[in-house]
């Protein structure tokens, strides 16, 4: 008659010890690793736990973490934002500052409505 180990027969999950936490990160450097990962079959929580320990409070959530997988697995291989629709964004330009105190020079009570009316 055999008798097992308690532990022998339970999974040993890989503990990967890192030499030094990385200070700094990008998301993109995040999904990089995230897409190389998951390509090599490792599971999603896995790879939250392994980017955790090398990137600690700054490291992507496991939900993103399951969502990049998902988005790497059906062949998108971009680890950019898409672009997305909205308000354009318009510059500081010094031509506009120099309007702007142009005009409160000219009325220090001015209100926000009156100057978006002179921007227009």
């Amino acid at each position: 008659m055999a008798i097992r180990c308690r532990n022998a027969t339970r999974r040993r999950s890989r503990s990967v010890k890192m030499a030094a936490p990385l200070a700094t990160c990008t998301k993109e450097e995040q999904r990089s690793v995230i897409r190389f990962l998951s390509s090599e079959g490792v599971k999603p929580i896995e790879i939250h736990q392994r980017i955790k320990v090398q990137y600690g409070d700054a490291c992507l959530s496991l939900q993103q973490v399951y969502e990049w997988t998902g988005t790497f697995m059906n062949g998108i291989s971009s680890v950019t934002d898409s672009p997305r629709p909205g308000q354009a964004h318009r510059g500081v330009t010094p031509e506009s500052v120099a309007a702007l105190e142009a005009i409160v020079k000219k009325n220090r009570r001015v209100t926000v409505k009156e100057i978006a009316a002179h921007e227009s």
